[in-house]
């Protein structure tokens, strides 16, 4: 969906058009709660993050900007609940949360190659990469994490993830540097060479 879809259905969601709003929720559920269950590493808990997000999109349609692209003020809303979530947990350490490890049936699968053209040992062994891969995102640093995900994941521009984080173009290129180098040490055991390599400057 292009930026001027998205922004023809928020004017008429701003007039209440509850069809339109389906449609957004339809078209960008799926990235929101990949997005959420990533940054906090509990795919159980971001469907209802997810919905939480989607009714603040819907509540706050009357601030909606139109110079603003739709999805960068979709994650920035989506970000900023996150945030508020590991901020409670970090107050509330002690209570149970039914997270579920990177990597597991709950979290969303990673296409990394085509499995069906794989023997079950290569299969095997992507399926432990993808593992790694994941773990090694989730413990970046948040802001760090939020930027690649951003770039690699929901393939915002950097101007875009910067409006995001809140912070200036060439601090969330060093974000995402940081992050490249920090994956590619990390888990140059298992990645070929290139995987993680820097992209084409924008």
């Amino acid at each position: 969906m292009s930026a001027d879809a998205d922004g023809e259905l928020m004017r008429r969601v701003k007039r209440g058009d509850t069809v339109a709003f389906a449609e957004l929720v339809d078209r960008y559920q799926q990235p929101v709660i990949n997005f959420i269950g990533r940054t906090l590493q509990d795919f159980t808990e971001a469907e209802d993050v997810a919905q939480n997000v989607f009714v603040q999109v819907f509540k706050s349609a009357q601030r909606y900007q139109e110079t603003a692209k739709f999805t960068t003020w979709l994650f920035t809303i989506a970000r900023n609940l996150c945030l508020n979530e590991l901020r409670r947990r970090a107050r509330h350490p002690a209570e149970p949360m039914d997270a579920s490890p990177a990597g597991t049936e709950d979290a969303p699968v990673r296409q990394y190659a085509d499995r069906a053209a794989t023997g079950p040992t290569e299969a095997l062994l992507r399926g432990e990469l993808e593992q790694k891969v994941e773990e090694a995102i989730a413990d970046l640093p948040e802001n760090q994490r939020t930027a690649l995900l951003l770039c690699r994941e929901e393939e915002l521009s950097y101007e875009e993830i910067a409006e995001v984080l809140g912070c200036s173009l060439s601090a969330t290129k060093s974000l995402i540097h940081r992050a490249r180098e920090t994956l590619k040490a990390r888990l140059k055991p298992y990645l070929q060479t290139g995987a993680w390599g820097e992209p084409d400057a924008p």
